[in-house]
């Protein structure tokens, strides 16, 4: 019997590893677009886009959400020669912050992405290209968030991938991505987090 706790205790090793491995995902953050409540114009501010606005990143480390954001001045029109933008890592409370208030205030949305370890790779390879050279410009005709999540899950094969003047066009706003993912997800089974926001700001619906 005491021959046998050895291989026992190897098959349990063995078997955890493989649930780690099938346990891998992304979580694609969605902070709602909102304004302030006209009773609360003076205690909240208002955000770029409003309702059809808000922030999208692709977190793939523990609290390291990658995001994509201007840089210097506004472009109305992207350009190619000139980009006003990065992405960034950011802190899960530092992402849902990043527009003002606090994180436990806003309406969000979690959406859990299983992948394998091959994309696991491929999306961190991506995170350190992108976070050393923006491959694009911040625009408001061009890439924006939404755009650019959608770009970053389509090369993992999670979305259909499209040309970015395609993308920018067909996910104008993170609204766009997130009834897509949110449609994905509840066929697919994927675990799906959501908080609502507070009473002082009309937000976005799905």
């Amino acid at each position: 019997m005491l021959m046998r706790l050895p291989l026992l205790i190897l098959l349990c090793y063995i078997s955890s590893g493989v649930l780690c491995q099938d346990s891998l995902f992304l979580k694609a953050h969605f902070l709602y677009g909102s304004r302030p409540k006209h009773q609360y114009r003076q205690v909240e501010n208002k955000w770029f886009g409003g309702i059809l606005g808000g922030h999208v990143g692709v977190e793939g480390d523990s609290n390291q959400i990658l995001n994509f954001t201007p840089h210097g001045s506004f472009h109305v029109f992207t350009s190619k020669h000139n980009r006003h933008s990065h992405y960034i890592l950011s802190s899960v409370n530092g992402f849902y912050s990043g527009m003002g208030g606090q994180p436990d205030s806003m309406k969000k949305t979690i959406v859990y992405i299983p992948i394998t370890p091959q994309q696991k790779r491929l999306f961190d390879s991506i995170s350190v290209a992108y976070l050393k050279q923006t491959p694009y410009d911040y625009a408001f005709i061009g890439m924006r968030c939404g755009a650019a999540a959608y770009d970053i899950l389509a090369q993992l094969g999670i979305v259909k991938q499209y040309g970015h003047k395609k993308t920018y066009w067909k996910i104008f706003y993170p609204r766009k991505l997130r009834k897509r993912l949110l449609k994905k997800a509840r066929l697919q089974g994927w675990k799906i987090e959501q908080q609502q926001g507070t009473i002082q700001r009309r937000w976005e619906k799905d």
